[in-house]
């Protein structure tokens, strides 16, 4: 299962979701589906630029558990 841990990195940056999502390019509501896990998959590019805004590595966001 893959584990996504948005928020932690949210709160890390001290940044609210709807301000990323601004950032990035995408709508609060798919921040939200982002955030809560809901998702089935995510663009690279979609990816890359949420990296690139919190100064971060996928693998901080994105967890693999069995």
């Amino acid at each position: 299962m893959i584990v996504i841990n948005l928020d932690l990195m949210l709160l890390k940056r001290k940044m609210s979701s709807k301000e990323l999502a601004s950032k990035v390019g995408i709508t609060d509501a798919n921040m939200s589906i982002l955030k809560t896990g809901k998702a089935k998959a995510i663009r690279f590019s979609t990816l890359e630029a949420i990296c690139r805004e919190l100064y971060c590595q996928p693998g901080d966001i994105l967890e693999f558990k069995e």
